[in-house]
């Protein structure tokens, strides 16, 4: 007797939880609605050229440097300067 009524217990949950996942109700999500997007249409005609610019005023002249030193005569130095190394 008290296995048939373990038995019953067990049987009577398992279709309490059978009933309860069945009473769910479902929730389907409609798709979003498209959205139309605007495309540009043809370019319309070109407008009215515009008036040519003002001319604008020329600079003063710049004054004039000194003189330089005169150079000495060359000796039979080569100097050879090499760039930097490149950065990694």
């Amino acid at each position: 007797m008290k296995t048939s009524k373990s038995i019953l217990a067990l049987a009577a949950a398992a279709i309490a939880v059978t009933l309860a996942a069945c009473d769910r109700p479902v929730v389907v999500t409609p798709a979003p609605a498209p959205v139309a997007v605007p495309v540009p249409g043809p370019a319309g005609p070109q407008g009215a050229s515009g008036s040519p610019g003002v001319s604008g005023s020329q600079g003063t002249t710049g004054a004039e440097g000194m003189k330089g030193e005169p150079g000495k005569p060359a000796d039979s130095t080569t100097v050879i300067i090499t760039p930097p190394a490149p950065k990694q």
